[in-house]
């Protein structure tokens, strides 16, 4: 073989069986520096390329890396930013309900400022009022403010009295000889109450056919009778078992208890016995005449109220005006001066 020849390796010699790959390449000893040139080149841009491919990944990784983190931080600051919000919106939220306490506070301090205003009136009125029970109860203490006690006690029924004289001067009563015993209640005898006559006969026998002008004096003097005793128990300042309801000659009277009996006795107008105030007509005109009489009998009670409250005695349960008359009589006495 010359020199100018590079063999490879005898085929001979090799463990291997030899490819195509491997078969033997001839290269010229002009060309060998040229290929070595070569290969050392291609070797070089070799080693260059992974240089730039391991530069190459590690900037990849840094980018990847610095991706991860931004998109790390991105998520924490959405995370962030829902976080934020929440509070924005229970800032809002409590902020309404901070805006209303503040005006319920302010409602109710207005409310505890007028209150306390009032209690400071009330306080000055009850200061005043316990400085003046304490005069009163140095004046009255000893003989000195039974004395007092005595003349003021004096000064009131000279008062009452007088009052209760202006009721019998504008309402007086007449007694004159009328029809017999049987016809008391509404008859007892003809009594007239300014100028009317109160009854004539007893209002359980009036009927449709009965005198309307007759009907009519009657209501008209119960409702007289009734203002009267109305006056007299606000001046003598008694509440009466029986109030009044004033209408004129229309007037009612109210018994705040009906009994059982009663109701048995107005079945026609009651059904059943209740709790509830009951009203009863002091006239007939279109009314039942049993309730009116009841009317009529409630009123006498009234009158027997306030003649035992002055120490005098009831001349009966019919007798209406008569008790009326007995009642400022007694009052309109020296004896009413004394009690």
């Amino acid at each position: 073989m010359g020199p100018d020849r590079i063999l490879s390796p005898d085929p001979s010699t090799s463990k291997s069986k030899p490819t195509e790959s491997e078969k033997e390449k001839f290269i010229e000893w002009e060309d060998y520096e040229h290929e070595v040139a070569r290969l050392w080149s291609l070797s070089s841009a070799l080693n260059e390329s992974k240089q730039k491919k391991q530069n190459f990944e590690q900037k990849l990784r840094s980018l990847i890396q610095v991706k991860e983190e931004a998109l790390s931080r991105l998520n924490k600051l959405e995370e962030m930013k829902e976080r934020l919000e929440a509070r924005k919106s229970m800032i809002e939220r409590i902020k309404g309900q901070s805006k209303v306490a503040a005006e319920n506070s302010t409602k109710e301090e207005e409310r505890l400022s007028s209150e306390v205003r009032s209690l400071l009136v009330a306080g000055t009125a009850l200061s005043v009022a316990s400085k003046q029970l304490q005069e009163s109860r140095r004046s009255l203490a000893g003989e000195r403010g039974y004395f007092r006690l005595t003349k003021l006690q004096n000064k009131l029924r000279l008062r009452q009295q007088y009052m209760i004289s202006q009721v019998s001067l504008l309402y007086p009563i007449k007694i004159s000889v009328g029809p017999s015993e049987e016809q008391e209640l509404e008859s007892f005898p003809s009594s007239s109450k300014s100028g009317l006559h109160l009854t004539m006969a007893p209002f359980t026998k009036m009927s449709f056919f009965t005198d309307k002008k007759e009907v009519q004096r009657s209501a008209s003097a119960l409702g007289y009778v009734a203002h009267a005793v109305s006056l007299i128990a606000s001046y003598l300042e008694v509440p009466l078992r029986y109030p009044l309801r004033l209408g004129g000659s229309n007037s009612y009277i109210i018994d705040c208890a009906p009994s059982v009996e009663l109701s048995d006795l107005l079945s026609s107008t009651l059904s059943t016995a209740n709790t509830k105030p009951v009203e009863f007509p002091l006239f007939l005109e279109g009314q039942d005449t049993t309730r009116a009489a009841y009317a009529v009998f409630l009123l006498n009670k009234d009158l027997d109220q306030l003649l035992n409250y002055i120490g005098a005695r009831s001349l009966g349960p019919r007798h209406v005006l008569a008790n009326l008359k007995e009642l400022t009589r007694t009052i309109q006495s020296a004896e009413f001066l004394d009690s």
